[in-house]
């Protein structure tokens, strides 16, 4: 077996290197420090990437390598990764978040210390020569307001040390649930409110679209005067020239930026002359403890992958927990079976893919089973096809796809059903379930049709008119071609009179000849052959 080849390009810790290098089956290249146009043939054979915020993981450089399969990122930002480049060419991105937690959190209240108290300036001035204990008078953290902006681990942790420092915590986050609030024993508010309320505000959120400026001249102008503002996440998240501005004017009495919109920030940056602001170069990860930690973390993550093991951490495919895993893994194999033959079935150019899914799979996250029905769909169209890529590359065709969790009543107590609306205007359908202790997949339904067959080898699904012969006649072309008919189901029509419809499970592929004499025989409607 070759072995995988993972390329460090950045410097993570020496624990993270010497693991990958143990794991059998995987080679270590370190090109820590290499010039960036030197990049491209060293991934040439690249399985695996990993690096931290200096190696700028581009368009171009993913495309030189093509065995990547994953890039791992010592550390919780992707901005230096191209994820939408990635994610078209299947390559899983995987970040490192809870490694760096503790120590980006006590940097923030490092931060929110300063502010209370100014401690740089003192000891700037103490440098100097100076003893002036007046300029240098601060308040307490105690029986103050602090706002959290994201409430993820990093802004739970730092609403744990504010709350032993006995502040008063508020925290807005679309995503946090009253109950998490409650038993971090904090209050939830709106933005706004956390704007109004709140003597000191950090801000704990990824840098999207919605999140950029975030804290701009207008939510400045909310805040009370004399109020701090924290930012240890992202660089842009605080307009820099708002808070520049209302440093400058007193509106905010002081800051703490350990991240820049601009990094390195520039000697000339007009930031680095506010007395009142203390900035730090990006420590937020720069403990020991924090370094080993994602250095471990993200070299474990990537060498599980390329095992075959599922992704940890994966920025731009759905994650599952373990429970809900053990109960969809029967169902993955079927969902990619149900893709593949409904992809083989349309009768036309498709706009829609309709999944539906009924009973006790509706109390999961299905995600991973419509991926894989997406995965199954693109199977036989596409060539590097996973559940990284699979939605990118369905859009791309201009397939919609929608997909339902049904409270309404089936014929069995799991299932799963897809359905294509082609621009023609027809419309089909086929729905599976899983049958015994070994959980084999069964398709039960095609088109309104209920019958049960085992979705493998090579299928020929006819629609014929309901006249005796038919069956004789398809097994006669068949064998005279050398197919033998290993099992058959058959289904009369409920809702069309005088039509019928049967599945052919076969031993082996029947020839063009075959599959045209089958066709003229004129009490045959429609003739499918699809490959399971």
């Amino acid at each position: 077996m070759s072995k995988k080849t993972v390329l460090v390009a950045d410097k993570i810790s020496t624990a993270g290197v010497d693991w990958l290098k143990a794991q059998p089956g995987i080679e270590v290249v370190t090109a820590v420090g290499a010039p960036a146009s030197e990049l491209p043939a060293l991934v040439a054979d690249a399985s695996a990437i990993l690096v931290r915020s200096e190696t700028k993981v581009t368009r171009a450089l993913i495309e030189a390598a093509p065995n990547l399969v994953a890039v791992g990122r010592a550390g919780v930002g992707v901005d230096n990764i191209d994820v939408e480049a990635a994610t078209e060419r299947g390559v899983i991105v995987m970040n490192t978040p809870s490694g760096n937690t503790i120590a980006t959190a006590e940097l923030t209240f490092t931060h929110l210390l300063c502010c209370a108290r100014p401690v740089p300036a003192a000891a700037a001035s103490m440098r100097a020569g100076k003893w002036d204990r007046k300029n240098f008078s601060g308040t307490e953290l105690r029986g103050k307001t602090l706002g959290i902006l994201g409430l993820g681990r990093i802004g739970g942790e730092v609403a744990k040390r504010a709350l032993a420092f006995g502040m008063n915590v508020v925290a807005y986050d679309p995503y946090l649930t009253e109950a998490r609030a409650k038993a971090l024993g904090i209050g939830m508010a709106s933005k706004e409110t956390v704007f109004t309320r709140a003597d000191y505000i950090t801000v704990h959120m990824p840098l999207t679209e919605q999140t950029t400026d975030m804290i701009d001249a207008a939510a400045i102008a909310k805040m009370k005067d004399g109020a701090h503002i924290v930012n240890v996440a992202r660089g842009g998240l605080v307009n820099e020239a708002a808070l520049a501005a209302a440093l400058t004017s007193g509106k905010i009495a002081s800051a703490g930026f350990d991240v820049f919109t601009q990094e390195p920030l520039p000697a000339d940056s007009p930031l680095r002359g506010i007395p009142n602001l203390t900035l730090t170069p990006h420590l937020g990860a720069s403990t020991a403890e924090a370094q080993e930690s994602v250095g471990l973390e993200v070299a474990q993550a990537v060498a599980q992958v390329l095992s075959g093991g599922p992704a940890i951490n994966a920025v731009n495919m759905p994650s599952i927990d373990q429970r809900s895993l053990q109960q969809l893994r029967p169902f993955l194999l079927l969902a990619e079976k149900l893709g593949s033959l409904i992809q083989q079935f349309a009768s036309g150019r498709v706009g829609k893919l309709n999944i539906t899914f009924w009973g006790n799979l509706t109390e999961y996250d299905t995600m991973p089973l419509s991926r894989a029905i997406q995965r199954g769909y693109l199977r036989r169209i596409s060539g590097r096809v996973n559940d990284v890529s699979a939605p990118h590359l369905i859009k791309r065709l201009g397939v919609d796809v929608e997909v339902t969790q049904s409270n309404g009543e089936a014929d069995y107590r799991d299932l799963i059903e897809v359905a294509v609306e082609c621009e023609n205007g027809a419309r089909h359908s086929l729905a599976g379930t899983v049958i015994g202790t070994n959980h084999s997949p069964r398709i039960v339904n095609i088109d309104g049709h209920s019958l049960e067959f085992i979705p493998e080898d090579t299928l020929l699904i006819a629609e014929n008119l309901d006249r005796p012969g038919i069956v004789g006649e398809i097994g006669t072309i068949l064998g005279k071609a050398g197919v033998n008919i290993a099992n058959m189901t058959l289904s009369r029509a409920t809702n069309v009179e005088d039509r019928a419809l049967a599945v052919y499970q076969l031993s082996g592929t029947p020839d063009a000849d075959a599959l045209n004499r089958i066709r003229q025989n004129p009490a045959l409607l429609t003739v499918r052959l699809l490959e399971a």
